[in-house]
């Protein structure tokens, strides 16, 4: 969609928006409002059994996750390899010429990226990208058929890396990547410009002296070797039995090359557009939502972000475009900062809701932290979408899905005493199972965390949400997935979803608290709480010593406390930063941290009169 035409379907959005607001608050059939319980299934709560031995179970389970992830290589390599977007984001040409132009910025053969935290994986042989980068060459029906453009994957949120006994890396498949730092990236490239900006203001001068920057640097780039920018890359994956070839020769470059030289004005205006545009806008959202602490959100948090923020900040740059848009533009602004931790995305059918009776409602499960988004291709659309793409590619949200509905979570990669956790079973069992079991779509506002990111979404927002998504994934939208023509939005567990509109996003009053999430894989999720404010699983079990600062990033784990190493050296191997929970209102770490009573039964939080119990519970989380 041409972005003249996504302004006026934003603003005729705008106008449903304002009826809406008023049908939700005077409707007699109640849809938008659930009228339903969101609570998990009835029943008592199933707890995982400790195995006999752990070592044994561990392989096992890192087996079973490789036979799955082979078992479904396409989705994963849509999830890992392939872009947002097929003709929308950054040329490749220009992404890879950044370290030509600013390598004091940007880094240089494999370390390019590395400054905004991503990583080159080794189980894939001849990446020229590093893991969360993928180009539309791989996507396109005819890969010579246009430019190829650049844009994050699934995998650059969603991967991440533990240092084990050994000293090697292992990879987090559908975990957190704790390094990426998305604003970071954006910062770089606004100052990339500036740099070649240098004193011209005026903005047509300022756009050649781009120009001529990557025009100059392409040169180079050339003279340095004719497979400078894919590397000789050759892709040949079987998908279903069918070889999918794609070689990015010299041959290939070369086209790629003319067919940049012959629009470089236009191609460096969208870059130079975009890129502004959007730092403008986010910068207006954070004098509005991070007062006092916008120089901080710009630097950006590695493994952390405010995703709602930075996807309202592209629809809010569209509509300050139009005098029109300016009028209503601040209202698709979050008032309360979103700021969270990456989430992992592994086994996601623990999360799928279900239809209540009326099969008007969707609960019993969700997405996001508070469980507002419960279908997961529009879940993933959402991510998605952070990147202000014009052209989203929805067969990334759809692979995607089918991939994380069953995808295992990463065993604990190191020792178990199999005795203590087993006595920490029977104390899960008792205080932790009945809320942190699959499915479980209630939202709890009663554990004292903070609320911001609760609070994040409003009704502007969630109409023009349901709107968007709608717009790319309407029930007769049609992709090919696995061979096959589908409609991944026509249905949802055999209902369908014409004139569903409403179950795209939870309505706002179910969206006031947080999930308890099933906590497969919780030694992976850490620092704990939605804001990352916790360091270790011990430190939540035993609140009086939580931190008022601690350092994240890290990919050293620590194995009593069950998170990664949060009292070391800052800047180790260029590992971790300096995280203050004091700095803002919505870091603040309380919350779960006293006794509950939730439908007339006590749950103990607070375990600081039983430091074994603490770390009994610890061990038995080990094995989930």
């Amino acid at each position: 969609m041409k972005k003249g035409f996504k302004i006026i379907a934003t603003l005729v959005a705008l106008v449903a928006v304002v009826v809406a607001y008023n049908v939700y608050e005077f409707s007699i059939a109640g849809r938008d409002t659930t009228g339903v319980p969101l609570d998990a299934p009835a029943g008592s709560a199933q707890v995982q059994p400790v195995p006999d031995d752990w070592a044994v179970e561990r392989t096992r389970r890192h087996e079973a996750k490789q036979t799955y992830i082979a078992q479904k290589q396409e989705a994963f390599d849509w999830f890992t390899r392939f872009p947002f977007s097929e003709s929308d984001g950054t040329p490749l040409i220009m992404l890879r010429l950044l370290p030509v132009i600013a390598p004091e910025l940007w880094g240089e053969g494999d370390e390019f990226l590395s400054v905004v935290g991503l990583f080159h994986d080794t189980r894939a042989e001849q990446r020229f990208l590093p893991s969360g980068v993928g180009f539309s060459g791989l996507s396109r029906q005819d890969p010579k058929g246009s430019i190829d453009y650049t844009s994050f994957t699934c995998a650059a949120c969603h991967i991440g890396r533990v240092r084990v006994a050994d000293n090697s890396l292992q990879y987090i498949d559908g975990g957190i990547n704790a390094e990426f730092n998305i604003n970071h990236y954006f910062v770089l490239l606004h100052q990339t410009l500036a740099a070649i900006y240098g004193d011209e203001t005026d903005p047509s001068a300022r756009q050649q002296r781009v120009t001529e920057a990557f025009l100059s640097a392409l040169d180079r780039a050339e003279s340095e070797s004719e497979t400078f920018f894919y590397r000789d890359y050759r892709y040949n994956p079987s998908y279903n039995g069918n070889d999918y070839e794609r070689h990015f020769d010299a041959e290939y470059e070369a086209a790629q090359i003319a067919l940049f030289r012959q629009n470089a004005d236009q191609y460096v205006a969208d870059f130079v557009n975009y890129t502004e545009g959007f730092v403008a806008a986010f910068s207006d959202y954070l004098d509005k939502t991070y007062d006092g602490f916008q120089a901080q959100m710009l630097g950006g948090f590695p493994g952390m972000a405010d995703a709602t923020g930075v996807s309202s900040s592209h629809g809010y740059e569209l509509l300050e475009a139009t005098a029109t848009g300016r009028l209503v533009s601040h209202k698709f602004l979050p008032d309360s900062p979103g700021l969270t931790d990456f989430m992992a995305v592994w086994e996601q059918s623990t999360r799928t809701a279900e239809w209540d009776s009326t099969q008007q409602q969707l609960i019993n499960g969700g997405g996001q932290y508070n469980g507002n988004i419960p279908i997961p291709i529009f879940r993933n659309l959402a991510a998605s979408m952070t990147m202000g793409l014009q052209n989203t590619d929805l067969r990334v949200a759809a692979f995607s899905a089918d991939l994380l509905d069953q995808l295992p979570a990463t065993p604990y990669p190191f020792d178990v005493d199999e005795t203590l956790a087993g006595q920490g079973q029977t104390l899960f069992a008792r205080h932790c199972a009945e809320c942190h079991q699959p499915n479980n779509g209630r939202v709890y506002n009663e554990l004292g965390t903070s609320p911001a990111r609760s609070e994040v979404i409003n009704t502007w927002l969630m109409e023009g949400a349901r709107e968007e998504y709608k717009g790319i994934c309407s029930p007769d939208t049609s992709i090919v997935m696995y061979g096959q023509e589908v409609k991944p939005c026509a249905e949802f567990k055999g209902v369908s979803l014409k004139d569903m509109d409403h179950v795209i996003m939870r309505p706002l009053d179910d969206q006031r608290g947080y999930n308890a999430t099933s906590l497969r894989g919780v030694w992976a999720l850490a620092p704990y709480l939605h804001n990352g404010s916790v360091p270790t699983v011990y430190h939540l079990l035993m609140p009086q010593t939580r931190p008022d600062q601690f350092v994240k990033s890290r990919l050293d784990y620590d194995q009593q406390h069950l998170g990664f190493v949060w009292d070391g050296d800052v800047d180790v191997d260029g590992e971790g930063y300096l995280f203050d929970i004091r700095q803002f209102h919505a870091l603040s770490n309380k919350g779960h941290d006293a006794d509950v009573i939730l439908d007339g039964t006590t749950y103990k939080l607070d375990w600081s009169d039983d430091p074994s119990g603490a770390l009994a519970i610890i061990e038995y989380l080990k094995t989930l």
